[in-house]
């Protein structure tokens, strides 16, 4: 009677456990103490060593005192030099080698070549230093070349490794701007664009408003509404002026074509080897310029991404007017030969398309299933 609430509650428990290692196996504190305690078990080999090569420690007290010289990496990141420096009294007192390595690491990966070298190069020195003291486990004639096939390879490894690793980081934070930089014009063009298709088709209107205000002005020059005429007149001058210098044009371009573009374009992609099927409601090639234009951008970048990543499966087009709203629903079916693959791409063209449609006072939004991948977009008739 009681066995399903118990199985939910554990089921429960798996789900926040499950969470709890997502949200901390990918944090940079808990890699920090994993690396930590990497550290601190690799040096605990080294215990009945270091109570033997050194009296005044005991194993126990051997045990805190590394202990306390890992806990130095968990600020790594923010003071790499606490550990490199706490390494260093190491290899002095305890002439232990293991935390001057992920010291190494940690200087070079989070201060860069430069700090890298530098750090390595004192590490070595500070070695051949306490080499040539008095009170080195063995005699220093005979070891000397093997102390330093030992160390300096130590030293070189570890910095290398944290330069490279700082180097992957730098290229890949710059492959992340420029990704960031990508979406951030195609979505400042796609103003232009929406903007330039404003100063066309309003524009155009605001031409013939002017024309037959000034046609009715000189017409009633004789007559009591003469001045309301004129005023009628020099308000849509300034508006089509006001248009001219808020839309800036920045070359010549093909006008955005509208609703009855699609079927070419959905021809295009069937020759492409992804047909279409296009469900178009009669009543949208009522709508005005700017709403057409959109309905032809959003079905074209889908198309676009369903070509790219979903190859060969058939693409529904469904563009209705209903009511005060308009509709746009393009779907596909995935892929089989790469299921977990998105079909619909999620850089600068879905960007694109995504701010014309903003910029129309719509909603966008995509959603996938087992099988498909639809977006579907909104937009107000008027």
């Amino acid at each position: 009677m009681h066995v399903k609430p118990a199985v939910r509650a554990f089921h429960r428990a798996v789900a926040s456990g499950r969470r709890f290692t997502e949200r901390w196996s990918g944090s940079p504190r808990a890699m920090d103490m994993l690396t930590a305690g990497g550290c601190f078990a690799l040096m605990a080999l080294d215990l009945p060593g270091l109570a033997a090569d050194d009296n005044s420690l005991s194993g126990p007290l051997a045990a805190v005192v590394l202990a306390a010289g890992c806990l130095s990496l968990l600020v790594r990141r923010r003071a790499p030099w606490v550990a490199y420096l706490t390494a260093l009294v190491f290899i002095g007192w305890l002439h232990e080698l293991t935390l001057i390595q992920f010291a190494l690491y940690s200087v070079g990966r989070y201060r860069g070549r430069r700090t890298g070298i530098l750090a390595t190069l004192g590490y070595v020195a500070f070695a051949l230093a306490v080499f040539a003291l008095p009170g080195w486990p063995e005699p220093r004639v005979e070891t000397l070349s093997s102390f330093l096939s030992l160390v300096v390879p130590i030293g070189v490894l570890a910095s290398a490794v944290g330069i490279a690793a700082y180097r992957h980081d730098l290229v890949r934070e710059l492959d992340t701007r420029r990704a960031e930089s990508a979406v951030q014009r195609a979505v400042q063009e796609e103003r232009t664009s929406v903007a330039r298709d404003v100063h066309d088709f309003v524009g155009r209107e605001l031409t013939l408003l002017t024309v037959r205000s000034e046609v009715l002005s000189m017409r009633s020059r004789e007559t009591a509404y003469a001045k309301d005429f004129e005023e009628l007149a020099d308000t849509a001058r300034r508006a089509h002026l006001v248009l001219n210098e808020i839309i800036v044009q920045r070359g010549e371009r093909a006008a955005t074509p509208g609703v009855d573009g699609l079927a070419a374009l959905a021809e295009e992609s069937g020759r492409a080897g992804s047909p279409v099927r296009l469900a178009l409601d009669p009543d949208v090639h009522g709508l005005s310029p700017l709403r057409q234009a959109a309905v032809y951008r959003v079905v074209q970048e889908c198309l676009t991404n369903a070509a790219k990543h979903a190859r060969g499966e058939t693409i529904e087009v469904s563009i209705a007017a209903d009511g005060p709203q308009l509709r746009i629903a393009v779907s596909n079916g995935l892929a089989e030969r790469n299921p977990t693959r998105a079909p619909v791409s999620a850089g600068s063209g879905t960007a694109s398309m995504s701010e014309r449609v903003r910029s129309l006072g719509g909603t966008l939004t995509a959603r996938r299933t087992e099988d498909s991948y639809e977006v579907v977009a909104t937009l107000p008739r008027g």
